[in-house]
């Protein structure tokens, strides 16, 4: 059992060598056990039967995409999503006299796991200036505070929207909405922290910012890439799709720091031979990469392949795909050309005859896709290295044809669905013309804030009002201390949430907790129950109704919140009909129909069977950028090093955690158990640094202009990280990274590739709250 949800974990670090493979049986008994904690038998039976299938509750946990509706197993979900959907439907419940018992102060000390346990927020909050203690407010007051606060700014630019991927399709659209109307396009979210680098590559060489790949190209892919991505924590459904591939003939190539489960073998509960048999090898071939290593190791690819078809022109590269859809090629080739083997070795720890060998397969194959998610994503070169992976596609002619293409697989479930319903500091003139038809306001043109700046502007007292829709901003931001002190300098900070977590503990002057319907539960309006949508990462619509009865009567869903606020503060400005878009949904999908593309018949086509696919301009051969066709670009080397007696450290997630939210202190695939303050370092490593197993030490960041950020009391583990590498969760180690490290173009935050020394901590009887 683990500790009752008063009681912070006491519980000393063991180590296990790492698990072998992924799932399995052990993967249901863990779900289980972790539901049936939080919640009733009876409340995990119904969220788990309804769990990813047609009409029922889509799964917050990440992204991937469904099976078409008659290829569903009853069992549609995996370890992590049964954790977060029961962690959701908790029957714990936070009231006000628990924020009676538990001041901000002590709040701020507790940990991420201890806050995330107490349960369910059950009614309107509010810190008032100059108190330690959170106290009832009613929804109207509430409403009131802050809709007087936005109102009272010299300036709509003073205000901040941020969103996280968890808000559905009609609560996107309507903050945006709101946000505009209010006067400013400061509408950060958290695809500026995990997955910004993939859009603005995508955008600048395919003319969309989208993956092009369907779970059907998975299906039927040759080889397979799955680059800087731990597919059997992060998105486990996944394994699923990889082991159909593998049963079709498809290969896999796993390129990553470390030999994750997930990427060795897996173990399918919901088939025989995942119960009883070894299951399915996942990774046909295993590159044990350098941390941002990956650049090199494409360009390298890429200068193979051009030598390739010297040896037997006409034989290797697709000519047509090239010479019909693409620019630039002969630059690109003259620059892939001068690639130094040297180089690559350092970058990546790869030897030649390693890559040559990948060089063969590609050869092979006719059908090649590229998956990746937040290992390549936040590097600095994170943009110029996504670019390279475009330029690896193109020259065999792997976009636009089934079982090809480019796969960034995103976390949170509707991350990519809040980015088309226009929450992004930048949208385009065509969305922002389409709001002006339909609306009869003319929206903001300059661009906003994004996260790191909004950061910014806090902290210099340029932004005095903070709204959060869901989300745990200041732990999923990087530069901890610095993103706390801007929180706190604001006039107002406001949590649109359904759970504690550490955000609601750093406060501006006034502090308000707006607790919302989580998506297990039924949504009743005035017209009646409605239902939401969401955008998965293949870029497939469909909907999700919950259905539980709500934690609290006094809970409203995030439409409503959002609908009341927005007429509390603009008082009539512009001809948009909250009351209406808040009683029900349908509404508001109508007048989404009219402004994005591709959402045409929004409420007919998406209560069909599996919804509706959004068209890929890149898959009918049309490419939206400048030259109207996909470019190839030349990127510069990059070649990651760590000075004497330094490591490079890439920050994680445990196996047993849901983005900034850890469930336990164990990560079971990797054997730890009982702490998070671990670093995992290659043994070779650690005899060079004079270190051993269980030694404490602190991680201190190095960074360019002399500058250093420390966190501490980590206990040191063994562990087969690529040499001269190491990795630590996050996000406790989200303080070693500066609000100023970011990669280029991209502006996202480089929470891998981090310079790190080991030095010897002080004796401490247990880590400090992080």
């Amino acid at each position: 059992m683990r500790n009752p949800p008063g009681e912070e974990p006491d519980t000393p670090l063991s180590v296990t060598p790492p698990k072998k493979w992924a799932a399995g049986v052990p993967a249901v008994v863990h779900a289980l056990e972790y539901s049936l904690e939080q919640t009733s038998a009876r409340r995990t039976g119904v969220d788990l039967l309804a769990m990813n299938q047609v009409g029922g509750i889509d799964c917050p946990g990440c992204a991937w995409a469904d099976p078409a509706p008659g290829r569903r197993h009853r069992n549609e979900y995996c370890e992590n999503g049964a954790k977060h959907i029961n962690d959701e439907a908790t029957t714990r419940r936070i009231t006000a006299d628990f924020f009676r018992k538990h001041s901000v102060s002590d709040l701020a000390a507790r940990s991420d796991m201890w806050l995330n346990q107490q349960g369910r927020l059950t009614e309107p909050m509010i810190k008032r200036p100059g108190s330690d203690h959170y106290e009832p407010i009613g929804w109207n007051d509430a409403l009131g505070v802050l809709a007087q606060e936005l109102k009272a700014l010299d300036s709509p630019d003073e205000a901040v929207f941020y969103t996280s991927g968890r808000a559905s399709n009609e609560a996107a659209f309507v903050l945006q909405l709101f946000a505009r109307a209010f006067g400013t396009n400061n509408l950060p979210d958290c695809s500026n922290m995990c997955h910004e680098s993939s859009g603005f590559a995508l955008s600048e060489t395919l003319g969309t910012g989208k993956g092009t790949v369907s779970l059907d190209d998975l299906h039927h892919a040759d080889l397979i890439f799955l680059v800087g991505q731990n597919p059997g924590s992060n998105h486990p459904r996944q394994l699923s799709a990889l082991e159909e591939a593998k049963r079709g003939g498809g290969r896999i190539v796993a390129v990553n720091p470390l030999p994750e489960a997930g990427l060795r073998r897996f173990k399918n509960p919901q088939k025989p031979r995942g119960i009883v048999g070894r299951g399915t090898q996942i990774a046909d071939r295993f590159l044990h990469i350098k941390p941002g290593g990956d650049l090199a190791l494409f360009q390298a690819l890429n200068r193979l392949l051009l030598e390739a078809e010297d040896a037997r022109p006409g034989t290797v590269l697709d000519h047509d795909f090239i010479d019909a859809h693409t620019a630039g090629f002969e630059e690109f080739a003259r620059h892939a050309r001068t690639v130094d083997w040297d180089d690559v070795r350092t970058a990546t720890g790869l030897t030649r005859q390693e890559i040559e060998k990948v060089r063969d397969e590609v050869l092979d194959s006719e059908r090649v896709i590229v998956c990746w998610a937040m290992g390549i994503t936040q590097h600095k070169h994170g943009v110029p290295t996504i670019r390279e992976i475009v330029n690896f596609l193109m020259l065999r002619g792997n976009l636009g044809r089934a079982g090809t293409g480019a796969c960034p697989v995103r976390g949170h479930s509707n991350v990519q669905g809040d980015r088309t319903m226009g929450i992004w500091e930048r949208m385009p003139d065509t969305f922002l013309d389409a709001l002006r038809q339909e609306f009869g306001f003319d929206p903001p043109r300059a661009h906003g804030l994004d996260s790191v700046n909004s950061i910014k502007a806090m902290r210099e007292g340029r932004v005095k009002v903070f709204l959060a829709l869901a989300g745990n901003f200041v732990r999923a931001a990087p530069d901890s201390e610095v993103t706390e002190e801007a929180m706190r300098s604001c006039r107002l900070t406001a949590h649109i949430s359904t759970k504690l977590n550490r955000s609601h503990t750093v406060c501006g002057d006034t502090a308000l907790i707006l607790p919302t319907l989580g998506r297990t539960e039924r949504d009743v309006q005035a017209d009646g129950e409605q239902f939401v949508t969401v955008e998965n990462s293949m870029s497939e619509v469909h909907t999700s109704r919950g259905r539980l009865e709500p934690a609290s009567s006094l809970l409203l869903s995030e439409v409503a919140i959002l609908c009341r606020l927005a007429r509390r503060t603009l008082d009539g400005k512009a001809d948009i009909p909250w009351e209406e878009f808040e009683g029900d949904y349908g509404t508001i999908r109508d007048r989404i129909s009219r402004i994005v593309p591709g959402f045409h018949d929004f409420n007919a086509r998406v209560t069909r069977p599996g919804g509706f696919q959004l068209p890929n301009p890149v898959n009918e051969g049309v490419f939206n950028t400048k030259a109207g066709k996909a470019l190839f670009t030349c990127n510069e080397r990059v070649v990651p090093r760590a000075p004497e007696g330094h490591l490079l450290l890439q920050t994680l997630r445990s196996h047993d955690q849901w983005n900034t939210v850890p469930y336990t202190d164990n990560d079971r695939y990797r054997g730890i158990h009982g702490s998070r303050h671990v670093v995992l370092v290659n043994p070779a490593d650690l005899t060079d640094l004079g270190l051993a197993q269980g030694d404490r030490v602190d991680l201190v960041s190095v960074w360019a202009d002399g500058s250093e950020r420390r966190a501490e009391n980590f206990e040191v583990v063994p562990y087969p990280a690529a040499k001269g590498s190491a990795a630590a969760y996050y996000p406790e180690t989200n303080v070693l990274v500066p609000l100023d490290s970011v990669a280029d173009i991209s502006n996202q935050p480089t929470s891998k590739g981090i310079v790190v020394r080991l030095e010897p901590a002080p004796s401490r009887t247990r880590p400090a709250p992080a």
